[in-house]
């Protein structure tokens, strides 16, 4: 069994600024920070790095001694940027700063890049977000979509990953962006593990709508809870938005109406995402061949899962379950 040496550690740089929100640099940190190979070694290398290293004010009341400067970006195949205070005045980065600018050009073309919350606007302010399909704080939304028109912003959803640029919602939307990251690099068991070391969810899908204050559903009326559950129980039978009403004693019209208001997706599009995330499991997991498991999962063929997959994540299943399992272990 091989073992990562520190050398060959992926590289994780969290760029702070000054007014840096200290829970997006912690949970950069301890969430790449658990993350563990078959052996239970580190698989990254997690360092935070400023434009000068030294005392670095917080949002807070305390500060944060930052020992790396900008070289620290070098080497890093990931790169997080999360908020700060500046991000917050009338149009930040307009221009972009030079120190700032001149760090963010160090990055590798192949450099993996992210921004937590409103970090986004500096990416935006580089140039790195064009032709991306991005995502901010929804409180920042309308100023972000005034700044950088030509930027493709969908503040209802946790996260955006767009290859080489990613993008998190406000916050805690951090963890969920981490976690995906992790899922990508290393698989749904390692980022499994990291969830359950932080006491969090593995997953909550990208596309689940942020939390913005929306109407409070009367008590006497019941939610769509029960008809998801029985979704989930019911995948291969392909459940149809008739019996899922039919779940919560509804019409159709009502259901999917309740149903985008607690969960932010139209039920076809859940039951989709549903479906792959469970076609990724098996694919991770099982050796149940493709056909199978297309079947298992509702898709009812292998090509309609092909697509699906290819649509969603850009790889045919084969692919996606060769990426995560390797190759067969000798006898």
């Amino acid at each position: 069994m091989s073992v990562l040496t520190p050398s060959d550690r992926h590289r994780v740089a969290v760029l702070v600024r000054h007014g840096v929100l200290p829970i997006e640099v912690g949970i950069v940190h301890r969430l790449f920070g658990q993350a563990r190979g078959a052996g239970g070694e580190p698989l990254y290398e997690v360092l935070t790095c400023a434009l000068e290293p030294g005392e670095i004010r917080t949002d807070t009341d305390f500060t944060i001694n930052v020992e790396h400067g900008p070289e620290a970006l070098d080497e890093a195949r990931t790169v997080v940027l999360p908020a700060a205070d500046e991000d917050y005045v009338e149009r930040p980065h307009d221009p972009l700063d030079e120190a700032l600018a001149s760090a963010l050009a160090r990055l590798r073309p192949e450099t993996r890049v992210a921004s937590i919350c409103t970090g986004a606007f500096v990416l935006a302010a580089a140039g790195l977000l064009t032709g991306c399909r991005v995502t901010t704080h929804w409180k920042s939304a309308g100023f972000f979509r005034a700044m950088y028109p030509d930027v493709d912003l969908d503040p209802d959803v946790l996260y955006t990953d767009n290859g080489r640029v990613l993008t998190a919602a406000g916050v805690a939307s951090g963890i969920d962006l981490s976690l995906h990251m992790i899922r990508t690099d290393h698989g749904a068991a390692v980022a499994n593990e990291v969830a359950r070391g932080t006491v969090v969810p593995p997953h909550r899908d990208g596309g689940q709508a942020q939390y913005i204050r929306t109407p409070v559903p009367s008590p006497e009326r019941s939610g769509t809870g029960r008809a998801r559950v029985w979704a989930l129980e019911h995948l291969h039978l392909r459940p149809t938005l008739e019996e899922m009403a039919r779940c919560e004693s509804v019409s159709v019209r009502t259901f999917t109406r309740r149903f985008r208001e607690e969960v932010g997706l139209s039920p076809g599009r859940w039951i989709t995402r549903q479906r792959l995330d469970r076609a990724r499991q098996l694919l991770e997991e099982s050796d149940l061949p493709v056909d199978r498991i297309a079947d298992e999962v509702g898709f009812g063929t292998a090509e309609s899962l092909r697509q699906h997959m290819h649509a969603a994540l850009g790889v045919s299943p084969s692919a996606y379950r060769r990426t995560f399992r390797g190759a067969p272990p000798t006898a």
